[in-house]
């Protein structure tokens, strides 16, 4: 048992999904935008300009603080958080410091072997991002520094923790539900490439079972939920040598070398008053009206853990399944569709479809969306719709054809966007069913598998394998598995 125990914070950055910056009209620019083309005299802190809040921001950030249970401030104020940075031109950032928009919510994340927990959410607040420093171009390193402004003054949602998570694993799951829940809300698109979601990880240790916590150390701009994974081992693992020797842990910020595998120091840690905060004297305070706040909550909807939730109360799939399909909301409606097109009585002769819908969805959908490099969303809208989909679950767990033959067919109906049964005639993969056949084909294998059968009749249920296989063989795939188990077992006694 370890001398001591880990103690664990993040701060998420996530970009706002607005078509315009946060305080003007600047368009959000791609990662493909040609540098300092999304910019005016508001974004670049040009003397005089002033600026005016994005609403469409605002409703977001409202949106997020429900989605994590957070209390909505009425009245929140912008405030001025002061430093010098050459990608921040006016040198100040506009956030929000003791009056945020969101307070004391909470966030329920699984954890193994099997149940939940439940982190606290300290603040989710509104502010705007920095510029970006170039340092290379491509592959080729300056020895100068570029600034690129399009993405100063682009929308941010920061959602601080409690520190209630105690290891790496702890935050990979809390980092995998916020952007699970980011996403689905339409929050924010969270994709980590792109620099749309950034984290910051706050780790220290304390005495095994005290309550006084010992010296934090914040790692920064962590880019991937393996590098936040990785980087939290490492710092247990460097504060606990440091600690187990005698040593003290310094209060500073720290970067993470993926190449080294270890975490670098990069300056002594800031704290609040080092940023000389300041109500924002170009805006008024943030005044959320009830109605605003309703929208908000209807906009909502359903969130994934409830779906989930649903999805194993009312179609009888399993935790994976039914966490796989609420991995966005896209998806979740797909299978909603999907289930829909069973109509009131969706049972076959072997039971609800509904897994193998699951089965082609995770199967064929989330195959091709790896393949393609998309996002579900961006091809839920394929030519097979969720009415063949159904007709093909329905032919599976109908035992009309096999599950090697459903990926033929339904990459068939994807092409084309023809009926599952009338794809399957066409390619003659229906499956066989007739004991008769199914009979005629177990004798030739018992036959021909003349030492698996004497094993199998001396007790090893598993030698009975070898001899289905051969009656698949002889069916080119077509006889139905289970017939042939039941087949066979009848033969052989």
């Amino acid at each position: 048992m370890s001398e001591f125990d880990a103690v664990i914070g993040l701060e998420i950055h996530a970009q706002l999904s607005t078509a315009s910056k946060m305080f003007c009209a600047c368009p959000q620019a791609g990662p493909a935008e040609a540098a300092n083309r999304a910019v005016c005299p508001v974004c670049t802190g040009q003397p005089g300009a002033l600026p005016a809040v994005n609403a469409r921001a605002v409703e977001l950030g409202i949106r997020a603080g429900l989605a994590l249970n957070c209390r909505v401030n009425e009245v929140s104020i912008f405030a001025r958080k002061n430093y010098f940075y050459p990608d921040l031109p006016k040198s100040y950032q506009i956030s929000q410091f003791d009056r945020p928009l969101c307070e004391h919510g909470t966030i329920e994340i699984d954890v193994r072997p099997s149940g939940t927990k439940t982190i606290r959410i300290t603040r989710a607040h509104l502010e705007e991002d920095a510029g970006k420093s170039l340092h290379a171009l491509g592959s080729r390193a300056l020895d100068y520094t570029l600034v690129d402004f399009n993405r100063s003054g682009v929308p941010l949602i920061e959602i601080v923790s409690e520190p209630d998570m105690t290891s790496a694993e702890e935050a990979y799951s809390y980092l995998t539900e916020l952007k699970r829940l980011l996403q689905w809300a339409g929050i924010s698109e969270c994709d980590m490439e792109k620099g749309e979601l950034r984290c910051d990880v706050n780790v220290s240790l304390k005495t095994a079972g005290a309550k006084e916590l010992g010296r934090r150390v914040e790692i920064k701009n962590l880019n991937s939920f393996k590098a936040v994974k990785d980087s939290i081992t490492h710092e247990i693992a460097r504060q606990s040598a440091l600690l187990e020797k005698g040593g003290t842990v310094s209060c500073d910020t720290r970067l993470w070398n993926d190449r080294e595998q270890q975490t670098v120091s990069m300056r002594s840690k800031e704290l609040a008053h080092d940023y000389r905060y300041f109500p924002e004297p170009d805006l008024p305070p943030l005044r959320i009206e009830p109605a605003h706040l309703e929208a908000a909550r209807s906009a909502l909807g359903e969130l994934p853990r409830a779906c989930k939730a649903r999805f194993v109360k009312e179609f009888g799939l399993n935790d994976y399944d039914a966490n796989l399909l609420t991995s966005g909301r896209e998806l979740s409606a797909y299978f909603e569709a999907c289930m829909l097109a069973f109509g009131d009585n969706p049972q076959t002769p072997h039971g609800h479809p509904a897994k193998a819908v699951s089965n082609l969805i995770a199967s064929e959908f989330l195959a091709r969306a790896r393949e393609m490099k998309v996002s579900p969303k961006d091809y839920l809208s394929g030519t097979i719709s969720p009415k063949n989909t159904a007709k093909l679950a329905a032919m599976v767990s109908g035992g009309e054809i096999s599950a090697s033959a459903a990926k033929v067919v339904f990459a068939k109906c994807w092409e084309t966007g023809n009926d599952p049964g009338a794809v399957s005639g066409e390619l003659g993969l229906a499956q066989v069913n007739d004991d008769s056949q199914i009979e005629a084909w177990g004798k030739e294998a018992i036959a021909e598998n003349a030492a698996a059968v004497r094993d199998f009749r001396a007790g090893n249920e598993k030698a009975l394998g070898p001899i289905v296989g051969a009656v698949m063989k002889k069916s080119k795939g077509k006889a139905n598995p289970a017939a042939a188990n039941s087949v066979l077992k009848r033969l052989l006694k």
